[in-house]
């Protein structure tokens, strides 16, 4: 699993012009899901993304969690965090997984961000066309790959 996990004062998605989600101070997450990943992946991630201390304490000061600030998560499924460019100009999405195997480790990821939250949390809808807003705080923009954990 792929994400960008981007701290932000709001962000919302729209679907055929609908807001189908939004969130005010949290995080936006962009999940990418490939065959390799498994439920270990989920809750490795979620524990990681819910623990991330990128919320400025009262010094200014990175130092706080999302669970911290009591702030809220907008998930978004994104395919194309796993393009390959290593070849030519049209990238290849080959490693991103089908909807058969992708799904049901998104909803899995939902289920698991909400336990790790202590929330309900805010999603766009799989595989739609989505037009994504936010307005990044800091800028605070960070990646994490389950095959690469550093």
């Amino acid at each position: 699993m792929r994400a960008v996990i981007q701290r932000v004062t709001e962000a919302s998605v729209l679907v055929e012009k609908k807001t189908v989600g939004s969130i005010q101070n949290g995080l936006l997450v962009l999940l990418g899901i490939e065959d390799a990943d498994n439920p270990e992946d989920v809750e490795w991630l979620s524990t990681k993304i819910t623990g991330l201390r990128i919320f400025n304490d009262q010094e200014g000061i990175m130092n706080l969690s999302i669970k911290d600030i009591r702030g809220n998560i907008l998930l978004i499924s994104q395919f194309t965090l796993h393009a390959s460019t290593k070849k030519g100009n049209r990238p290849s999405y080959i490693r991103a997984s089908k909807s058969a195997v992708a799904i049901p480790l998104y909803e899995k990821m939902i289920q698991q961000l909400e336990k790790d939250l202590g929330q309900k949390i805010q999603t766009g809808i799989f595989g739609a066309d989505m037009k994504v807003s936010l307005l990044n705080d800091g800028p605070v923009t960070i990646v994490i790959d389950t095959k690469a954990k550093e």
